[in-house]
């Protein structure tokens, strides 16, 4: 198998040749999932918040939450069990490179559940 890896100097107006094998090439990807996280082409980490806020908003707006009128301690396993497992999964690999938006976006989800599981908790501060 021969490869060619076309490797040059890198320009801000050129995108990087394609790798280049005998059978053919590979494609290059903006993002690609890896062992559950999104990795994005530049490491801004904008697919992977946008992801995991996606699904953790799902799972606190099911149907399921919102008809099963549960009990505040269940409402905290659910949250601890199921929303925040989604939220923290890999975090010391990119939670120290988020921007500011990426950090509230993920703290909103995290108001929301509070919201939800301690009903009087709408004019208290989280922090």
């Amino acid at each position: 198998m021969v490869v060619n890896f076309n490797l040059g100097p890198p320009s801000k107006t050129s995108h990087p040749s394609p790798l280049l094998f005998s059978t053919g090439h590979i494609e290059r990807a903006n993002s690609v999932k890896l062992l559950g996280i999104n990795l994005d082409a530049d490491f801004s980490w904008k697919s992977h918040i946008e992801g995991i806020t996606s699904k953790a908003t799902q799972r606190l707006f099911s149907k399921a939450t919102e008809a099963c009128g549960c009990l505040q301690d269940q409402l905290i396993y659910f949250y601890t069990g199921v929303i925040r497992p989604v939220l923290e999964y890999a975090a010391p690999v990119w939670n120290h490179l988020l921007t500011k938006t990426q950090i509230d976006q993920l703290e909103a989800i995290e108001r929301r559940a509070f919201v939800i599981i301690y009903s009087y908790t709408n004019d208290m501060s989280i922090h």
